[in-house]
This record gives C-alpha cells, sequence and structure tokens, in this order.
C-alpha cells in the first residue's frame, strides 16, 4: 500500500519579493520538514528559524507541528516596530475632538 500524500504550501513574503512553493510530502511531515523540503531557507539564507516564528494560516505554530491537507506554512519576519507603541503613538498625533 502506498504510503498516503497531502499537498501544502511554504510562503515567505518581503516588501519587494516573495517565495511561495507548492508541496507534496508525506502523511505526518511537520512544518519544520516542509520548510526544509520548500528550498526556502537557500532562497533566502537570513531566515533563522530559531528566531523567526512560523505558522499556519496566520496562527504561529511550534516547528513541529504536523502538517494537513492544503496547510498553507507561513514564516513571518521579526516586527519592525512594537505594534502597541505605533498606535500610542497614532493616537497621540490626532488633534482632539471637541
Amino acid at each position: 500500500m502506498a504510503e498516503a500524500s497531502i499537498h501544502v504550501q511554504v510562503c515567505y513574503a518581503l516588501p519587494d519579493s516573495s517565495f511561495l512553493h507548492a508541496l507534496t510530502v508525506p502523511a505526518g511531515t511537520t512544518i519544520g520538514q516542509a520548510v526544509m523540503q520548500s528550498g526556502l531557507l537557500q532562497a533566502f539564507p537570513g531566515i533563522d528559524l530559531a528566531i523567526n516564528m512560523v505558522g499556519i494560516y496566520g496562527k504561529r505554530k511550534p516547528l513541529d507541528t504536523v502538517l494537513h491537507e492544503h496547510d498553507r506554512v507561513e514564516i513571518y519576519r521579526p516586527l519592525q516596530a512594537d505594534p502597541k507603541e505605533a498606535r500610542r503613538r497614532r493616537a497621540g498625533s490626532k488633534p482632539a475632538k471637541a
């Protein structure tokens, strides 16, 4: 009996470029294994999976998460600014309402 396989995508986006690779992997493949098989780390050697967070469809997940059919693995870039601080700065620069 043939081993079951699933179809997944691995993606990474930068302001000026992006990476999206569709893979067919054996059932039971983890996020970390899919990233390694995708060629992403060769295309973007600056990615460090010990630092960059990963997830599936916008939800953070650990590298050992087992993938399911049609999952999209995403590698997230570090934040450039603290979102809470950025909101405070924007709110502080708005004119007071009368």
